[in-house]
């Protein structure tokens, strides 16, 4: 701790010089205070004594020249590897010396240190996230071969174990042509140091260690380093103004709603608000305003709102950007807590619609109104029969909160969800979060005891420090699953001016989730598969699969798919195979995944459904192709009734009724075997209709039934599953 102070000190007095970048000398003097394994070497002005240092440190040696305003040494001729001879070096160093004229400052004598593998090591302060510490492949193939780990600093013990189990040439990181393995513990220690340094001196922008050579004994030595100073100026993040929390519960269960700009004229959004108000059947007030009064769909219309009698609890605005500050003293009357400001045309389309916005918000936090959006899609709760959104969708209530900064993705999932039976515990489409941004979500689903999965589609963050502690928090409890909007360069200019705020970059974003705990997923529909699974299935203890199918081609994907998402498929005990063999023909697979072979007896698939569950060598069970069989037999069965006169209208519906009771008994015999054996069932149906569902509730189980229509979306959020289980343990390893 006394070195870091030091060392901050030191910094300081750079910046404070107007020194804004520490060449190699003077950064590995820093290093080595630090603790680092930096290599030995002699600094020297005079050509006439580098011979002298050489033979001190020993041929062959590494000869760097130091100028000024040259920070890349090797792109500009100012390295030499590998010198055997005085001769050799003083020719080397009279060329260093004129490249460099008179900018020359010194050389540097290294000896060369022998070894195979060169990493690299740094940290880079993020404008939303703060520093972030890097590890990577290093030497000349860094830039070609871009394999390199980020996490947010401070790290964690395990946050640095991650760091060296992630690199995809991790492979080096063992022993290696001969070389021993590397010594972690002195990694580790290479990596924690700049994380404390970061933490210790924010004067610091960048750091870069490369080559961090690794000697044949496994040692890791510092050979080249800089680092880049600024004046400390924090992060670009927006200043966190506290959010009155009952004022936002009072928003998602109000009283009585006030909707300002009512229309009569059906496809505007003041005519689809208040119809799916009505249509959700909400229990309390709700008053349409309009300057024309008369009535709207039968119903009384309110020429402004002060003509209400009583308070409103939340206000519902469709009005013009230019007409909504006019509507803040009226609101503020009439003791309004939450406005929905649907109203786009502020900051997403300028500066000129930014200074509207702010305006705005400054009045309306003077009034002590709190505001979701603008530029918003809306909101819903089922548990309050409250559907205040832009989507006639009516989900189910559940325990799935969803935020989304992109309404129509969000309420489009929301469609998805009411389709499915997937139950809903909250959706708000947070627009531009003038005032409530998607930490200030985080922070009030927390504590949330209906909220079980948290679903969030992000395009950028404003506070990402805030953003990643208020996730790190929210994973210890319950799921978080993200999908980002804004991966690639073009998806980023589409974030930022959809939401007119800036991108975070994508690989400091992906970090920060995977530091988080936050399950991330590729695709929308993802969003609603990963927290399905996570509402309705009790959590998988590991990653080992046993597969059960209806035809051996879906076992060997679905054993592909495992493969590729991190799940493994063990091979079964001789003892599960035993009682396998009771009831399968003796032309079965004898292994994972069991090929049921396409037996017809519908309690076969039952009896081996709990023999797997039985298993202690398995944590998740997914069954292919027994769901949905109806389907394919139901059409076999029509064409048997058109072309076999032997065959009744009667005899068929009746034979279809029968085959419908034992999907449905096999369908719930799932749910009574996941809760029994405490593990997960993922099923994938064989076929998909207009009465098959993802999910199948049964008011007196605890689970629910989960069916994927493909084994890749079946795959994938049980992967998810696993990665969260594991994520979890580390958490609590790591306090």
């Amino acid at each position: 701790m006394t070195q870091l102070k030091e060392i901050t000190v030191t910094i300081n007095n750079y910046i404070k010089s107007g020194i804004e970048s520490l060449n190699e000398d003077r950064a590995k003097k820093i290093f080595k205070k630090l603790g680092l394994p930096v290599v030995q070497e002699i600094r020297l002005e005079s050509i006439e004594d580098i011979h002298g240092a050489a033979q001190t440190v020993g041929y062959p040696v590494v000869l760097k020249g130091l100028a000024k305003q040259m920070l890349h040494k090797t792109e500009a001729g100012m390295v030499e590897i590998g010198i055997n001879n005085e001769v050799h070096l003083k020719e080397v160093a009279q060329r260093m010396k004129s490249r460099a004229g008179e900018n020359f400052e010194a050389f540097l004598i290294q000896p060369r240190i022998q070894g195979r593998r060169e990493f690299t090591a740094g940290m880079f302060k993020d404008p939303l996230f703060g520093p972030v510490i890097m590890f990577g492949v290093g030497g000349v193939l860094t830039e070609a071969l871009k394999d390199m780990v980020l996490r947010l600093a401070p790290l964690s013990e395990v946050d640095l174990d991650n760091m060296l189990d992630n690199l995809k040439a991790k492979a080096l990181l063992g022993s290696f042509r001969g070389e021993t393995a590397v010594n972690r513990a002195q990694l580790k220690s290479v990596l924690q140091g700049l994380s404390d340094l970061a933490m210790a001196c924010p004067g610091i922008r960048e750091i870069d260690i490369n080559p961090l050579i690794i000697s044949p004994d496994g040692s890791p030595v510092a050979v080249d380093g800089l680092m880049i100073l600024e004046k400390s100026e924090g992060c670009n993040t927006q200043a966190h103004k506290n959010i009155d929390f009952r004022g936002l519960h009072t928003t998602f269960y109000p009283k009585t709603i006030a909707f300002v700009g009512a229309s009569a004229v059906p496809g505007k959004w003041g005519h689809i608000l208040p119809t799916n108000a009505y249509a959700g059947e909400f229990k309390g007030e709700i008053f349409l305003i309009n300057p024309k009064g008369g009535t709207i769909m039968g119903r009384n219309v309110y020429k402004t709102i002060d003509d209400i009698e009583g308070d409103v609890d939340l206000a519902v605005v469709t009005v013009p950007a230019s007409r909504v500050m006019d509507l803040i003293p009226a609101l503020e009357k009439k003791h309004v807590k939450g406005m929905v400001l649907i109203t786009s045309g502020f900051r997403e389309v300028g500066n000129q619609g930014r200074q509207l916005e702010d305006e705005i918000m400054a009045a309306a936090e003077k009034a002590g109104i709190l505001v979701i959006g603008p530029n918003t899609m809306g909101l819903c709760n089922p548990h309050a029969s409250l559907y205040v959104c832009g989507a006639n969708a009516l989900p189910l209530p559940g325990s799935i909160a969803l935020v989304s900064q992109s309404g129509n993705l969000g309420t489009q999932l929301l469609a998805f969800a009411e389709q499915q039976g997937i139950g809903i515990r909250v959706f708000v489409g947070s627009g531009n979060e003038a005032m409530i941004t998607i930490e200030d979500y985080m922070q009030a689903l927390e504590p949330d005891d209906l909220t079980r999965t948290v679903v969030l589609y992000i395009e950028s963050v404003k506070d990402g420090r805030r953003f990643f502690d208020s996730a790190a928090r929210l994973s210890k409890i319950k799921p978080v699953v993200v999908l980002k909007g804004g991966r690639t360069q073009d998806g980023e200019k589409a974030a930022s001016s959809h939401t007119g705020a800036m991108a975070s970059d994508a690989g400091v974003f992906n970090a920060a989730c995977t530091q988080a705990g936050i399950i991330q997923v590729e695709q929308p529909m993802e969003l609603l598969d990963m927290s399905t699974v996570f509402s309705s299935l009790p959590m998988p203890k590991g990653g080992r699969v046993a597969i059960m199918t209806l035809g051996g081609g879906w076992g060997v994907v679905t054993t592909d798919l495992c493969a590729e998402y991190g799940l493994g498929v063990p091979k079964l005990s001789e003892e599960i195979i035993e009682r396998l063999n009771s009831c399968l023909p003796d032309f079965w697979s004898h292994g994972n995944p069991v090929d049921i072979v396409g037996e017809g007896d519908p309690k076969i698939p039952m009896i081996c459904l709990e023999e797997l569950l039985k298993w202690d060598g398995c944590d998740a069970v997914i069954h292919l192709g027994i769901h949905g069989r109806r389907i394919l037999v139901n059409a076999m069965a029509n064409a048997v009734l058109k072309t076999d006169p032997g065959t009744t209208q009667e005899a068929t519906d009746m034979f279809m009724a029968n085959l419908l009771k034992e999907e449905e008994h096999y369908t719930r015999y799932t749910v009574e075997m996941t809760q029994k054996y405490n593990k997960p069932v993922v099923g994938v149906s064989l076929l998909t209709d207009e009465m098959s569902r993802t999910l199948y509730r049964y008011d007196d189980l605890d689970y629910k039934g989960v069916f994927f229509p493909s084994p890749e979306r079946a795959v994938k959020a049980l992967a998810g599953m696993v990665r969260y289980k594991k994520w979890l343990d580390s958490a609590k390893y790591n306090t």
